[in-house]
């Protein structure tokens, strides 16, 4: 698989730097100067933005497609870390430890298009623009948050209560308490998130759905029958 940059116009660019929440706070003017630094990549579906131990020094935002982040152990088990859809972004560790590599593949699960701007360009816009860091540091830390929830759930809970919160976290609050959500990734993928194999997460995606709490609709979608039912489930 490979990948080509392709000349775009600045009003792509600028399309996707509107598309992130580090950036899309800012004024127009200011997000078109963000947009020149900007180039675009596209990635065929099976390809790498980046693999783990290669260094890198950019910013990855998704504009178009789908990027799956994961880790392979030392076993060479996979662990999926998140799913990137557009507007989010990856790399912005390498913009504060320039010497340091990748730890993790970043694979476009689709064909995709990502904007890439230099670490020593994002670097002077966060000089320039300090809103730009601290919306940064928030992102940073709601991911080392989630990571830290996500490690704990896998050494102490059961598979069946990490799908439960997994589906919970899917809920918007304005979806009230019988929603219908769009699963964010493939169930193989889910059972790697959460730390079990893809015949274990069907397992009990199947339990929950005869225990009347869930509906399995198409296009990834499921149906909650009750939400502090299925909050309150456990085998």
């Amino acid at each position: 698989m490979t990948q080509y940059t392709k000349p775009h116009a600045a009003g792509d660019h600028s399309a996707c730097i509107r598309l992130v929440p580090i950036f899309n706070h800012l004024e127009e003017s200011t997000m078109d100067r963000i947009a020149e630094k900007a180039h675009t990549k596209h990635y065929q579906k099976g390809s790498f933005l980046f693999r783990s131990q290669e260094k890198d020094d950019a910013l990855y935002i998704v504009n178009r497609g789908k990027v799956r982040i994961y880790r392979l152990s030392d076993s060479g088990k996979e662990q999926l870390v998140r799913i990137l859809n557009p507007g989010d972004f990856t790399g912005e560790w390498t913009l504060f430890n320039p010497d340091v590599v990748h730890e993790e593949y970043a694979e476009a699960t689709r064909d995709t298009s990502v904007c890439i701007i230099q670490q020593h360009d994002v670097q002077e816009f966060l000089k320039e623009y300090p809103t730009i860091s601290l919306k940064l540091l928030g992102e940073m830390s709601q991911r080392l948050e989630k990571s830290a929830r996500q490690t704990a759930q896998v050494a102490v809970e059961s598979v069946i209560t990490r799908l439960v919160l997994f589906l919970a976290e899917n809920v918007e609050p304005e979806m009230g308490n019988s929603p219908t959500i769009t699963l964010p990734m493939a169930k193989k993928d889910i059972a790697s998130y959460l730390g079990t194999t893809p015949e274990t997460i069907s397992r009990k995606f199947g339990k929950l759905e005869n225990e009347g709490l869930i509906q399995q609709l198409s296009g990834k979608r499921i149906k909650i029958q009750d939400l502090d039912d299925l909050l309150l489930y456990s085998e």
